[in-house]
């Protein structure tokens, strides 16, 4: 069988999605937009954003896919995968209605209860609300600050300053009329990837994301510096835990629904010391830089899986994974997160020096127009490996960036020291 499938995005995430689709024997031609500098390599890139919803569909129809992936998280919530069913086009990728479990952090808490998940006990504060009250209730540790929207990761803050949390409810309030007040979780983060459509689901290998943006997690939180997959915090039992507790009863949740879920359900998780797993969150998409080091560990056709859960066919699949270990460090600009120097000249990240065991995945690159390779966003790229062992993986990651010359750029230097 041989697909066409159009990849909608132009990071890091997406990138990871092409190289994976390019290997898989079922996928015949590749289209991606906007696409970056990496994803041409691998098919046609087109000039649709990815906000434009109308002018998806029509590129869809004019391209006739046979399916589509979305690589981020806004156009889901802006009902991308409504209006390609309704062209008749298959999406990997829920429907607005599910977009909302990372839409509306409340949205996602009433599933949770509905579900029976375990997670963090919350409040909702509004302007009637005695603020004082509620923060003194949850004084004995940090708190934990949500808005209710679709913040692209930014919508959160963890404080013990009474003055800064007090100051991000108000705002909060102001502008959404609402804001959660949650119990904080202590533990250690994991992450994961649950490939799901009506007829069943498919859980990846569990990883662990940096969010800080410099080495031993300090400084502010990011959209991600590095990743690496397996997470050894996920053992066997905290594994079985997840499953029974978290993916079990949301599958049978979703699948109850007149709509089925269909497409990647990212599970934010918190093992606190019991080794009990909590849910921080969802997204409705691959985790980015998760993307980078779950798909290469897919023992088999990429495409053939999200084909698959785009026409709820899961069930008939059978999916392994290679027992290798992944890492992946992400190259940032000058200023990043704060801002991003961008135009900047970028050397030694051809695609001629990659291999099937380190290889570069773009997220924030262009070109220029001498067709040179510059950078075009805050994440520019990141060096993704695979061996037989985790410190491999992660040396190999390394000695391939040190190739890599962007002026002014910075990258953590510890990712995966967790687990090594």
């Amino acid at each position: 069988m041989s697909r066409t499938v159009l990849v909608v995005g132009g990071g890091g995430r997406e990138h990871a999605l092409c190289l994976a689709l390019s290997t898989s024997a079922s996928i015949d031609e590749i289209h991606t937009t906007p696409g970056n500098a990496g994803t041409e390599h691998y098919g046609t890139n087109h000039n649709v954003a990815a906000s434009d919803i109308a002018g998806l569909v029509n590129l869809s129809k004019q391209l006739d896919v046979d399916f589509v992936v979305v690589g981020p998280e806004a156009p889901l919530c802006d009902g991308l995968a409504d209006q390609l069913l309704e062209a008749g086009i298959p999406c990997f990728g829920p429907q607005q209605v599910h977009a909302e479990l990372e839409g509306s952090k409340l949205f996602a808490k009433k599933a949770m209860d509905a579900a029976g998940v375990p997670t963090a006990d919350y409040d909702v504060l509004d302007a009637t609300s005695d603020i004082d009250a509620y923060l003194d209730a949850r004084s004995k540790e940090p708190w934990v600050i949500k808005r209710d929207v679709l913040a692209g990761g930014k919508g959160v803050v963890v404080t013990a300053d009474r003055t800064e949390a007090v100051e991000f409810i108000q705002q909060s309030i102001e502008t959404d009329g609402h804001v959660l007040l949650e119990r904080f979780l202590p533990g250690e983060e994991a992450s994961m990837l649950v490939v799901m459509d009506s007829s069943g689901y498919v859980c990846l290998p569990p990883s662990q994301d940096h969010k800080r943006v410099f080495d031993g997690d300090k400084g502010p939180n990011t959209g991600g510096m590095g990743a690496y997959c397996p997470a050894p915090v996920v053992t066997e039992a905290i594994h079985r835990k997840t499953i029974e507790r978290i993916v079990e009863p949301m599958f049978s949740h979703l699948s109850s629904m007149n709509i089925p879920y269909r497409g990647v359900l990212y599970v934010g998780l918190m093992i606190d010391e019991n080794g009990d797993p909590y849910v921080v969150e969802f997204n409705v998409r691959f985790g980015d830089p998760e993307c980078q080091v779950t798909l290469p560990l897919i023992d088999g056709d990429v495409g053939e899986l999200l084909y698959a859960a785009s026409n709820d066919q899961l069930s008939s699949l059978n999916v392994a994974f290679h027992p290798h270990h992944a890492l992946t460090v992400v190259l940032a600009s000058e200023g990043y997160p704060q801002f991003a120097v961008k135009g900047r000249s970028i050397h030694g990240a051809g695609h001629g020096s990659d291999t099937s065991e380190t290889w570069v995945s773009h997220a924030g690159t262009a070109r220029d127009e001498e067709n040179n390779l510059v950078s075009s966003g805050g994440r520019v790229l990141s060096v993704t490996s695979v061996a037989e062992t985790l410190q491999k993986a992660h040396d190999l990651s390394y000695q391939r960036l040190q190739q890599i010359r962007l002026e002014g750029s910075h990258y953590r230097t510890d990712i995966g020291h967790r687990a090594l």
